[in-house]
């Protein structure tokens, strides 16, 4: 067998085109929300902070989350005679299957951090310039990328020795793990239970340490803060606390729940969401009430002007 043709969202021909439409766009704005992002923190040094290190960090990742499988998404909706197959090879989908999950779980660890950073900026005040020093930011978005791209290899790595026989039509607009290994000609039972143990654990591993660091930010605002600092802490990590519930109420809902027919279509539903719709939100979700990057937007766009 030379390859594996995704089926992607839809067969209809008009909702091909209003789906591709949609997210073309979604993606564009992706594109050049997080870029901004990135270019922002870069070239503006008033922004030089830890919170600001792993925001531009997680727009670069959110980038290459959603270029490793919405053009190839976008290219199979293109399609519009059923005849036509979007076809993509064993060894690309090996390949995609292992980036977009390394991304997703450097993704998960910088969330982490991110809420870290916010449990000290908030109990820790005085001792954050020490705690949070620039050698320890690099040193903790340098493990974030390490532990992605190290532990994403056992799922790549066991789908890559599975053998494939007739069966090659993935019920998916991507090759992640679960539609594709149901292909194998062979018992997968371990696989799956990699996939929902492994994949699992790490999930739930660092949404329980971003948990816990807001259990202790809020412990400590109760105990020790006034109404209106409660209100503004608490406004200070609303845009973090609602990236980290966009992602990992979808990444859970696919990758710890059911393995059946029934939840194959809920993936598709999810991963749309997790590997496209929650990656352009990020941009706006973390401008709106940000006030230092809408001032820092605000002087770029007018420095432009002149």
């Amino acid at each position: 067998m030379e390859g594996f043709i995704l089926l992607g969202i839809t067969d209809e021909r008009d909702l091909k085109i209003f789906c591709f439409v949609l997210f073309l766009t979604f993606y564009l704005f992706n594109l050049s929300g997080n870029l901004c992002i990135v270019l922002l923190i870069t070239i503006d040094h008033s922004l030089y902070k830890p919170m600001y290190y792993f925001l531009a960090n997680l727009s670069f990742l959110d980038i290459f989350y959603s270029t490793t499988t919405v053009p190839k998404m976008l290219s199979g909706l293109l399609v519009g005679d059923k005849r036509i197959q979007n076809v993509i090879s064993i060894k690309a989908c090996i390949v995609q299957m292992y980036f977009f999950h390394s991304l997703g779980f450097s993704e998960g660890v910088l969330l982490s951090a991110m809420g870290y950073d916010r449990y000290v900026a908030i109990c820790h005040p005085l001792r954050y310039r020490i705690l949070m020093r620039r050698s320890i930011c690099f040193y903790i978005i340098f493990i974030s990328w390490a532990a992605g791209l190290t532990t994403s290899l056992v799922n790549a790595l066991m789908t890559s020795r599975l053998p494939f026989c007739n069966a090659n039509r993935v019920r998916h607009f991507y090759c992640d793990v679960k539609p594709v290994i149901k292909l194998a000609c062979k018992d997968i039972r371990v696989n799956q239970m990699t996939v929902t143990y492994f994949s699992g654990f790490i999930c739930t591993g660092t949404f329980i340490l971003t948990v816990l660091s807001y259990f202790y930010i809020i412990s400590y605002l109760v105990a020790h803060q006034s109404s209106k600092s409660r209100s503004k802490a608490f406004s200070t990590c609303s845009a973090h606390l609602t990236v980290v519930l966009l992602f990992y109420g979808t990444a859970m809902c696919t990758y710890l729940g059911p393995d059946s027919e029934a939840s194959i279509e809920s993936d598709r539903i999810a991963a749309i969401l997790f590997a496209l719709i929650t990656p352009s939100l990020n941009p706006v979700i973390y401008t709106l009430r940000n006030k230092e990057v809408q001032k820092s937007l605000r002087n770029m766009f007018s420095s432009s002007k002149y």
